[in-house]
């Protein structure tokens, strides 16, 4: 038996340059799925180191202990920003002694005036593009955040120094770096989703990684017919094609390894949905990388034997029963039926549902060459058509299982993305929640809180001058902490917050069923008004009050908020950020949204997105392989009609046909499977079953375009083989 598996391991790169190119193509196709395979054994790594640094660089900042000033101790405040949709951490920071705390990363903290940041920051304010956001942070840069203080190499962070922080709102006194705060875990549905998001995009690579070791198989079985010729009985035969899968499955295995280090390197340079990775987070876990690098030869193995079993090869030639024995279609059934059963019963068990939705899943794979077979089975019996339409028909009758192998990881992406966005889309009302904000009143809110707050009048002066706001209205807001609450502003501002009617400077107003107002002496006669949402969404209580009503009582420690309204220029916010800056870098910039999206549940969106980009890829570049190995077992044939005065163009409609017959059929079942699975997970969480056919339809659409583009590259592959040259032989 070792022998037997030692020839077909010989096998696999006999034969001469085509003997290499096909065990390298086999290998490569592999060595794709081992690489994503591997990446997403690295998982488990990459999620927790992000928070082990993220945890480092933290420091309790509500709630914090009561700290008094001493040789350890530092002030900071938050200075947090944004430019053009990437988030920039900032902290400004005033050591109070000699060993105060510096933060991961940090060689030497940053004096008055000047800052450290992250080397994607730095690179940012040294370019064109990062003219707009240098006026924001008018710091001189000292140093470079280390890799510790960062969560991913694409973080925007600085560390700014300061020498008027004084304790008080917003600033606080920390002694040490590092808050190892528990994170709460996933709920019961966001676990869910993150199950099924995994096997959504796990499947295909499987499906891919299966296919690919059935390249070269019309050539691999007319060598085993010259092995039986020499007199090797049947069963040596099938261990000499085991051999051979095997061989090239190890090989793809090892390429695949040194893939995946080569993406590792470049993983650091790449920033999706403002996630990014260090390379040294890419550590697959040992137990799942040995798991991939035993599960790919032996699955290699087993595909191959299984696929011999509509193969009769003979000491005289090869006989594929395709073409007379009907496939059975009664146990293609049984795997999403018996997926839907244990969906049905896996309610509070994720091992059961994940099973499950792998079983539907797999159906597709398992029903899609039957489907294909009777389809083109019906269209044979149709008479007429063009040339090539006749010469696709009669192609896949002959060999629908190679066409089906393309498509079925396809179809199988499709059907798990419709599952999963049916999902998304039933269970997103109880993540994405309405705020109250009215963006139809104020676009931004701006928060100016602490000491040394701005006078109102003065922010909406300045905000008002910023090119882009089409008005500014301020408002100062006093807290006690009795309770009490007093608004300050001018009459048209005080209309943001209540019915207030006629006004003039000297009038005070009684929100009315408010409690903590009376607290407060203003003069004059004070109306008791009805209050209206701002249009942040917040009510207010107590007191209102024009400026001249409250100009006698000592208030302090102002909060200043400015309501905006600005025009439709992109580059407006950025200028509104900027002039809240210059006022106080502490200032907190809002932008209003009538809804908000839960984190967690943003998270696994856009981990799906990244996951879905890189499945698209691998499924590009297998199907070119794929498709490329196809027209190289045809390349003889394609010669040999040329010669005979086919057209090339007609040719090329040929293989057009040929994709896009299985591609029809495999996305239609895809769209059938893809929402009963959406059904049965939307009944798992007890949530509506809805089915938005535009969704279904995008996601098709991109399915069947990624299989047209690849074969569309594949076409310069074509006209190189249908050259006079494919005649010769050897």
């Amino acid at each position: 038996m070792i022998r037997d598996l030692a020839l077909g391991a010989r096998m696999a790169v006999a034969g001469g340059r085509g003997g290499v190119v096909r065990a390298a193509m086999t290998a490569v196709g592999v060595a794709l799925g081992v690489a994503l395979l591997l990446v997403a054994a690295s998982i488990p790594a990459i999620i927790p180191a992000r928070h082990v640094r993220a945890e480092a660089r933290d420091f309790v900042y509500i709630g914090a202990p009561h700290l008094n000033a001493s040789a350890n101790t530092m002030l900071v405040a938050q200075a947090n920003t944004a430019y053009r949709g990437t988030q920039i951490r900032g902290l400004l920071m005033r050591p109070e002694g000699a060993r105060a705390p510096v933060p991961p990363g940090v060689r030497a903290l940053p004096g008055p005036g000047e800052m450290v940041v992250s080397p994607a920051l730095g690179h940012l304010l040294s370019t064109k593009d990062g003219a707009l956001l240098r006026p924001r942070l008018p710091y001189r840069i000292t140093g470079t955040i280390g890799a510790p203080g960062l969560s991913g190499p694409g973080d925007y962070a600085y560390y700014a120094g300061s020498d008027r922080l004084v304790q008080g709102t917003q600033v606080t006194r920390i002694d040490h770096f590092g808050d190892a705060s528990t994170q709460p875990g996933l709920d019961p549905i966001l676990l869910l989703l993150t199950t099924i998001v995994f096997v959504v995009l796990l499947l295909p690579v499987g499906v891919f990684t299966a296919a690919a070791v059935r390249f070269g198989g019309e050539r691999r079985d007319r060598r085993l017919a010259a092995v039986r010729l020499v007199g090797a009985d049947a069963a040596t035969a099938r261990r000499i094609a085991a051999g051979e899968a095997l061989a090239s499955a190890v090989l793809g295995t090892a390429l695949g390894a040194l893939f995946f280090l080569a993406a590792r390197q470049l993983v650091p340079r790449v920033t999706l949905w403002d996630i990014s990775v260090f390379a040294t987070d890419l550590r697959p876990a040992p137990v799942l990388a040995a798991l991939v690098a035993v599960a790919v030869p032996v699955a290699a193995v087993t595909v191959t034997l299984l696929a011999l079993r509509r193969v009769v090869i003979e000491p005289l030639g090869v006989a594929r029963q395709s073409a007379g024995a009907r496939r059975h279609v009664w146990w293609r059934l049984l795997l999403p039926v018996l997926g839907a059963v244990l969906l049905a019963v896996g309610r509070g068990r994720t091992s059961v549902v994940a099973a499950g939705a792998m079983l539907v899943l797999t159906g597709v794979v398992a029903l899609l060459p039957w489907l294909v077979e009777a389809a083109v089975r019906r269209l044979g019996r149709a008479a007429g058509g063009t040339v090539s339409w006749q010469l696709a028909v009669r192609r896949l009758q002959l060999d629908s299982a190679a066409s089906a192998r393309v498509v079925a990881g396809v179809a199988v992406a499709a059907a798990g993305t419709i599952g999963l966005q049916m999902l998304f889309s039933g269970v997103q009302g109880g993540y994405v929640r309405s705020t109250g904000q009215d963006p139809g009143r104020a676009q931004v809110l701006v928060d100016f809180t602490g000491s040394g707050t701005p006078r109102a009048v003065d922010v909406s002066a300045r905000f008002r001058q910023t090119g882009g706001v089409v008005s500014a209205t301020a408002v100062t807001g006093y807290y006690r902490e009795d309770g009490a609450a007093l608004v300050v502003a001018d009459c048209d501002a005080l209309r943001l917050l209540a019915d207030i009617g006629q006004c003039a400077d000297g009038d005070a107003y009684a929100i009315s069923g408010s409690t903590d107002g009376p607290q407060w002496t203003v003069p004059g006669r004070t109306r008791t008004v009805t209050a209206r949402p701002d249009p942040a969404g917040s009510v207010h209580s107590g007191l209102l009050a024009t400026p001249a009503a409250v100009r006698t009582l000592p208030l302090t420690d102002p909060r200043v908020e400015a309501f905006l309204r600005l025009d439709a220029a992109p580059d407006t916010i950025e200028r509104v950020r900027n002039t809240a800056a210059a006022v106080d870098p502490r200032a907190s910039v809002m932008e209003m949204h009538a809804v908000a999206e839960d984190t967690k549940f943003g998270a696994i969106r856009r981990g799906l997105y990244i996951g879905l980009v890189a499945t698209l890829l691998l499924i590009g570049a297998s199907l070119l392989v794929s498709t490329v190995e196809q027209l190289n077992e045809r390349r003889r044939l394609l010669a040999v009609l040329v010669a005979f005065g086919t057209r090339r163009s007609t040719l090329a409609r040929s293989v057009l046909w040929q994709t896009a017959v299985p591609v029809v059929l495999g996305l239609g079942l895809a769209a059938v499977v893809g929402t009963g699975l959406g059904a049965a997970l939307l009944k798992l969480v007890d949530a509506p079953v809805h089915v938005n056919w535009a969704d279904i339809a995008g996601i098709c659409g991109t399915g069947g375009g990624v299989v047209v583009l690849v074969t569309a590259l594949s076409l310069p592959v074509l006209w190189r083989l249908m050259r006079p040259e494919g005649l010769r032989t050897e």
